[in-house]
């Protein structure tokens, strides 16, 4: 009996590429996983290699292909977002570097933008508050940087794309040069309610129409595999989402009402809305996804450090080899010490957007240790989650009562559970360390008609364990880290 076909997904994020198989059931039956790295080459940079990103890619694809002989239905896509390349169109050779959505070389553009008085007309037109994490700035920049770069791409030769428009153009030789709607929508030049690429957008920025990719829904057909390495010619590519809207949607969160946070190198929540509405409160409107025709809106907070901070402070300390036993020391602390860090390493995003905003240790006194410094990072990430999550209920039109999390930040059941006292809320954890290539998965699958409907997706098995909040003083810390964040923000 032949081996049923699977669908490979691939997620290319900002410190690792991964590749796993999943069967007609949902389930991950392979997977493979190499890693990357972001250099920094002055303060407030951050870059990374594209074709250091193929290789690692191609490489998680061998070793997950390696352990299994089925043959494979499609290939989908999660990628990391915001982060921005050119390429010349006919040869394919890069034109600099991939501009990293924490990088804030851009910030100057952005700034320009502001004195003119645009950042309004930007924010209703593409959800997005005016800063240098979105790809818009960042292409303006690498076109600055290439001789006679606007008027090339005005011509066409030049492509600017976002990491799935890559990742599509390597996996298709060349032939296939699309985006998805919801990496469409964190580029800044998306019409957010016309579902475009937005002339008045494209004018503010300088980005010529000529050179930026096709929007496409994100389930559906976007080329063929060019054969190379295991990857034979032929191979549907049917999905492609940014990996925080696959995180969502492999989390089933399809309803208003239910938001989840990926606690990665940075952090995103997101909860799904009916209609688009202007944030109050410094969140983003952006798409989630679109199905067919269909969009499905999202409010958004992005926060710049969670992971990437808990590591820079591992290294600090002795290297990134003591991150687990410094995290056991933070946890056995019976308090903070008083101890706050606010992760401005490269600014501040959601709710605050003050890209200028750089990091803050504060309350140090003689007994403190490393024990404490490193309880401050990892108390970080919940306070600045705490900060998104109210923002988000206030500017939700339905009540937000818990928070799903996935993401390598989730191993630590200590950061959990001090979430969920922090919120006074239910966390709900996902044991799956692949949610948004599962997500991306779920997509294709649908393209292909395995899950034909919401029904059917969320009846695929997601296993999860449960924190509840408990009473006790938790909350009360809050007080402090809005203190500490007052500091910052002077």
């Amino acid at each position: 009996m032949a081996a049923e076909p699977l669908i490979l997904a691939l997620d290319e994020g900002t410190t690792n590429a991964k590749a796993i198989l999943v069967d007609r059931a949902g389930r991950v039956v392979a997977r493979g996983s190499r890693p990357l790295t972001v250099e920094h080459p002055q303060a407030g940079y951050a870059e990374q290699d594209p074709l250091a990103i193929w290789q690692a890619l191609q490489g998680a694809i061998g070793d997950c292909l390696a352990q299994t002989d089925a043959p494979l239905a499609a290939i989908a896509i999660s990628n990391q977002r915001e982060s921005a390349l050119a390429w010349e169109r006919r040869s394919g050779q890069l034109l600099g570097p991939l501009v990293s959505w924490q990088c804030k070389r851009s910030q100057p553009q952005c700034e320009a933008l502001h004195a003119a008085g645009h950042g309004e007309t930007i924010l209703q037109r593409s959800g997005l508050a005016l800063d240098p994490m979105f790809s818009a700035g960042k292409w303006r920049w690498l076109l600055e940087q290439i001789p006679d770069g606007t008027a090339r791409a005005a011509a066409g030769d030049i492509c600017l794309g976002t990491v799935d428009s890559w990742l599509l153009w390597q996996l298709s030789g060349g032939t296939s040069f699309l985006i998805d709607a919801a990496n469409a929508a964190r580029t800044q030049l998306l019409d957010l309610r016309g579902g475009d690429w937005d002339p008045q957008l494209l004018s503010l920025f300088g980005i010529p129409r000529a050179a930026l990719p096709e929007i496409r829904p994100s389930a559906g057909y976007f080329g063929e595999t060019r054969a190379q390495g295991p990857l034979p010619a032929g191979l549907p590519i049917l999905a492609m989402i940014g990996d925080s809207h696959a995180a969502l949607f492999g989390q089933g969160g399809f309803v208003p009402g239910k938001v989840k946070a990926t606690l990665g190198t940075g952090s995103s929540l997101m909860t799904p809305i009916a209609e688009p509405v202007v944030s109050a409160h410094g969140l983003a409107t952006t798409l989630a996804w679109r199905l067919c025709e269909t969009p499905t809106f999202a409010l958004e907070g992005n926060i710049v450090h969670t992971g990437a901070a808990v590591g820079w402070t591992a290294r600090l300390l002795g290297g990134a080899g003591e991150l687990e036993t410094l995290a056991a020391e933070a946890a056995a602390l019976p308090d903070n010490g008083g101890v706050y860090f606010v992760p401005a390493l490269g600014g501040l995003g959601a709710p605050h957007w003050r890209a200028e905003a750089r990091g803050l240790f504060c309350g140090l006194a003689e007994n403190c240790g490393r024990a404490h410094l490193m309880r401050a990072a990892l108390e970080a990430i919940a306070y600045q989650i705490r900060d998104v999550f109210d923002a988000m209920q206030q500017d939700s039109p339905t009540p937000l009562d818990e928070l799903w999390v996935d993401g390598g930040a989730t191993r630590n059941e200590w950061l959990l559970q001090f979430q969920a006292d922090l919120l006074q809320r239910p966390v709900i954890c996902s044991l799956s360390p692949e949610v948004s290539a599962l997500g991306a998965a779920h997509l294709a699958g649908h393209a292909l008609g395995w899950w034909q409907d919401a029904a059917a997706l969320a009846d695929l098995e997601r296993p999860r364990r449960r924190y509840e909040p408990r009473a006790n003083a938790v909350p009360e810390l809050y007080a402090g880290w809005r203190q500490a964040l007052a500091r910052t923000l002077r």
